[in-house]
């Protein structure tokens, strides 16, 4: 398994249509385990191949506190809403952001597995929000979509004076990280 770079907001890659898999291989399933790695890396619970640069319709979560719990959304579509619910969402690729979004409370979802097993299920609460924050990636759509420009503006402007910050730090040695603060 291998981590990958998680691409963040603004990338413009974040905004390529995830095209459907076609083909259930070894491949898929180094790609689903090296997303796995990197989300539970990061630390996440939901990460679409969007997100590591590769435009597959491709998404893994795991909600649950012990990473014991991983589902695989191969191909997914929603076929059915109900409700609606407002939950604070935050994204690795918008790191350090978390804003309300406004989403279906229950979906149900026809996806296929690693193996290329078609499932249908219903899913609520905070999985419910998750499939649909993660689908929306493989649109091209990000949480941050569903605020308002000027909070967008703001949020864009937050992150690259970070990532500027980051980069003019001076790297540290391994021998230097026992003085992290």
């Amino acid at each position: 398994m291998a981590l990958k770079t998680i691409l963040e907001y603004p990338d413009p890659r974040l905004r390529t249509r995830a095209q459907p898999v076609t083909r259930f291989d070894a491949e898929l399933g180094r790609l689903s385990d090296d997303m796995f790695e990197t989300m539970y890396s990061a630390p996440g619970i939901g990460l679409a191949a969007t997100q590591v640069d590769v435009h597959k319709q491709v998404i893994v979560i795991d909600i649950s506190s012990e990473r014991n719990e991983p589902l695989v959304f191969i191909n997914p579509e929603i076929v059915a809403r109900e409700g609606e619910a407002s939950t604070e969402e935050g994204c690795l690729s918008v790191p350090g952001i978390f804003d309300q979004v406004k989403r279906a409370a229950k979906v149900r979802v026809r996806a296929r597995d690693r193996q290329g097993e078609a499932f249908e299920r219903d899913y609520d609460d905070i999985l419910a929000v998750c499939i649909q924050h993660e689908m929306d990636h493989l649109d091209g759509k990000l949480f941050v979509d569903y605020l308002s420009a000027l909070k967008r503006e703001r949020i864009r402007k937050k992150l690259d004076k970070e990532r500027k910050e980051r980069a003019s730090r001076p790297r540290r040695s391994a021998g230097d990280a026992h003085r992290a603060y």
